[in-house]
């Protein structure tokens, strides 16, 4: 983290805040263009300073956050965290429809807790279909299993790094003290705001999209007339132009 640091006192490491600025513009200049294309960012912080904060912001500008404990191969086994978060859909469905109202109080008792641990640890995670395109993590350190499995799939890490923190392993460092709320608060404020207008973008160029696609949609009806169609009624049209003078410089002539 040298480069990172402005100087020592009295044995605590001063970060550089030019350099976190800079870094956070760096940032949120790229979580945009993740946002303005359609992809998710998966926001992971399980330590109790920036557990609030984080599912606040993410649920914001509606991605995904894991805040309770990340699930040990979330992301390199995908699929079986899919299929635990269908359960839990299947859990609500199945009580929604009369089909556990036959059970023991015991049973449902047992489902409703299972259900209440899934919802725990999986349920901001519920929409996340397939796997993240960038992963934000706040303490590199505690997280250090969900930077592994980015690395290994090859997804960009964004992270509050600390002075006591290894940034090699970061696509995205943000120089800054992940254990204080209110520094946590204002790099993921100005992170989210840009995400945020990256979602705006997209939106409208959607409404672009579909306005030019309307308008292409009626260009073709206006095509229909073919050209030696046109240059007929063109003709037709021609006499009738030139009969409305004549008529006009009759009575002047007598």
């Amino acid at each position: 983290m040298a480069p990172y640091i402005f100087m020592e006192r009295n044995g605590i490491h001063i970060i550089d805040l030019h350099k976190t600025v800079a870094k956070i513009d760096e940032a949120a200049e790229a979580l945009k263009q993740i946002a303005k294309s359609g992809k998710k960012i998966l926001f992971v912080a399980t330590k109790k300073q920036a557990k609030d904060i984080v599912a606040e912001k993410a649920a914001s500008v509606n991605m995904p956050y894991v805040i309770e404990r990340w699930p040990g191969g979330m992301l390199t086994n995908f699929p079986t965290i899919r299929k635990a978060v269908k359960k839990m859909a299947n859990i609500d469905k199945l009580m929604n429809d009369g089909t556990f109202s036959n059970l023991s109080k015991r049973e449902l008792l047992q489902i409703t807790r299972q259900r209440a641990k899934l919802e725990k640890n999986l349920g901001s995670i519920a929409d996340l279909t397939r796997l993240p395109s960038a992963l934000f993590v706040v303490d590199v350190m505690k997280e250090h299993i969900a930077v592994k499995e980015a690395n290994r799939l090859g997804i960009p890490v964004f992270a509050i790094v600390d002075t006591n923190s290894d940034p090699r392993d970061i696509d995205f460092v943000i120089p800054a003290n992940d254990d204080a709320k209110d520094s946590v608060d204002v790099i993921l404020s100005a992170c989210c705001g840009a995400i945020a207008e990256g979602l705006e973008e997209r939106k409208a160029e959607k409404a672009d999209e579909k306005a030019a696609a309307e308008q292409a949609e009626e260009a073709p009806e206006n095509k229909k007339r073919s050209p030696r169609k046109a240059r007929k009624e063109a003709e037709e049209a021609a006499p009738a132009t030139e009969a409305a003078p004549a008529e006009e410089t009759a009575p002047a002539a007598e």
